[in-house]
């Protein structure tokens, strides 16, 4: 079966996700073997990529994770120096973006998404 590329990409990333639910090494090979039972054609060099990506990484818990904003950067962009300033900065996080919020806000101009 010819497929397009998106429904390759998600038959090898569901190939991978099967793979880490049994509880198996997620390598290339396998990941072509269960996309070739199912009757999806993925080039090995993508196969191989994901796998190699995916190396390493406990999938399970990354999925558990995705809604529990882990992976968000610190406030300011920058990492914060010994001493005194990471307290400071936590401090001035939440008031800067408040401020942002209030400024960005549609209804102070007069109109708003369904005017």
């Amino acid at each position: 079966m010819v497929c397009t590329s998106n429904t390759a990409e998600l038959a090898a990333t569901y190939a991978a996700l099967i793979l880490a639910d049994e509880g198996v090494e997620i390598t290339g090979d396998k990941i072509l073997a269960l996309t070739s039972a199912a009757k999806v054609e993925v080039e090995a060099i993508w196969a191989t990529l994901l796998a190699k990506a995916l190396d390493g990484k406990d999938v399970k818990s990354m999925l558990t994770a995705v809604g529990a904003g882990a992976g968000a950067p610190a406030a300011g962009g920058a990492p914060a120096a010994a001493g005194g300033a990471p307290a400071a900065a936590s401090e001035e996080a939440p008031a800067e973006k408040k401020e942002e919020a209030k400024e960005e806000s549609d209804d102070d101009m007069g109109f708003g998404l369904f005017d």
